[in-house]
């Protein structure tokens, strides 16, 4: 502001000499205002009105730097920048500070989108990856550390993680391992006697599910043949529907909701497998064919029961081998009781199980308590 030819502070009203003032956006200030009404933004350096700053008391910053060069961690809430952000995977959304980073990542259960590089154990081409939901006891970091140890006792076999869909509880997650490791190397038996011991359930839950991740190099060496194998695996499940539900243990709801039907089946495992896809179902159904690198079985109610488990493995490995070494033309003429009558001797938990369930043959049997 200008009286009389006189520089006039636009704030205070300060008579100011001509060389000892300052101008932002029209208004002419003595120093003391000008320090009061603007401020610097400490990222790029362009100076603002202050009180159009954002950022907090420690770094002051512009509109445009606080929206497209900073964020906020996910856990306190400190203002930090894009560039020294931690996640806790590629595919985490959620910023962390690196104190907070550090502390979650040494926590027992890992954040939903937490993903290793995966580990294969045992030999051949056939791997599977276990998702096992376990509830009714806490999501403690202590109980998950107990059960990290004892599968982990000789190598990285699991990890656990948090699961939006249980009330109390946790998911454990394997590493892929071949069936034979998973009988004869993983001590299963012994992490689900623990978390029993602790309070959990899977079976005696309305949360709690068992998913199947089986890798997809095993279904061919080209794109072409593993499509083939894996339209034989949505054919068997949608001609067995009713068959394999009552194998699964979960109730018509839960499927609904959890691991939906196709109900897309055909004459051939071709048109089946292509009508299966036209739908577009997403990642909540029986076969999820949403994954890059696996297909997953998600039909069974989640289990603590060592033998329970070990025959539904059996049964999906039992599913893949024929998709695999089958034909379109004899996956499609097999029956259920061809199915069962064909699994070896040694594989005696799921004979065993398809003997409680009534699905043997004729054979009839009392089922076994679940936790």
């Amino acid at each position: 502001m200008k009286n009389n030819g006189n520089l006039i502070c636009s704030e205070c009203g300060a008579i100011l000499e001509r060389e000892n003032y300052h101008e932002f956006e029209g208004h002419i200030y003595c120093e003391e205002c000008f320090n009061e009404k603007t401020v610097v933004c400490m990222n790029c350096n362009e100076r603002i009105w202050r009180e159009d700053a954002e950022g907090n008391s420690n770094l002051v910053l512009c509109r445009h730097c606080y929206d497209f060069s900073y964020t906020n961690c996910e856990d306190c809430g400190w203002l930090i920048h894009n560039d020294s952000a931690y996640y806790l995977s590629e595919e985490d959304e959620y910023p962390y500070c690196y104190e907070c980073y550090n502390r979650r990542m040494n926590y027992a259960i890992k954040n939903y989108s937490y993903k290793p590089e995966p580990i294969f154990y045992g030999s051949g081409n056939l791997f599977f990856g276990i998702e096992l939901e376990i509830d009714k006891a806490g999501e403690n970091d202590n109980n998950a550390q107990t059960i990290i140890d004892i599968a982990n006792r000789t190598y990285e076999h699991i990890y656990c993680k948090h699961d939006g869909s249980i009330d109390r509880g946790f998911e454990i997650v394997s590493h892929p391992m071949t069936l034979e490791y998973h009988t004869d190397k993983m001590n299963w038996k012994e992490v689900f006697e623990k978390a029993v011991d602790m309070g959990y359930r899977s079976h005696q839950t309305d949360t709690c599910g068992l998913h199947i991740h089986v890798s997809r190099d095993a279904f061919g060496k080209t794109y072409e043949e593993q499509e083939n194998a894996i339209g034989r695996i949505v054919f068997f499940v949608e001609k067995h529907w009713n068959e394999i539900v009552k194998f699964s243990r979960r109730t018509q709801d839960n499927l609904n909701r959890w691991a939906a039907r196709y109900a897309t089946i055909s004459a051939t495992s071709e048109e089946t497998y292509k009508k299966a896809k036209d739908r577009h179902m997403g990642r909540y159904v029986a076969v999820n064919l949403e994954n890059n690198n696996t297909v997953e079985f998600r039909l069974f109610r989640g289990t603590l029961n060592y033998k329970t488990f070990l025959a539904t493995l059996q049964l999906v490995d039992e599913i893949c081998f024929h998709a695999i070494h089958m034909s379109d033309y004899e996956m499609e003429n097999m029956s259920w009781s061809d199915f069962v009558l064909r699994i070896l001797p040694k594989k005696a938990e799921l004979i065993e199980y398809l003997k409680q369930k009534r699905l043997y043959v004729n054979e009839i049997s009392n089922e076994t308590e679940e936790m």
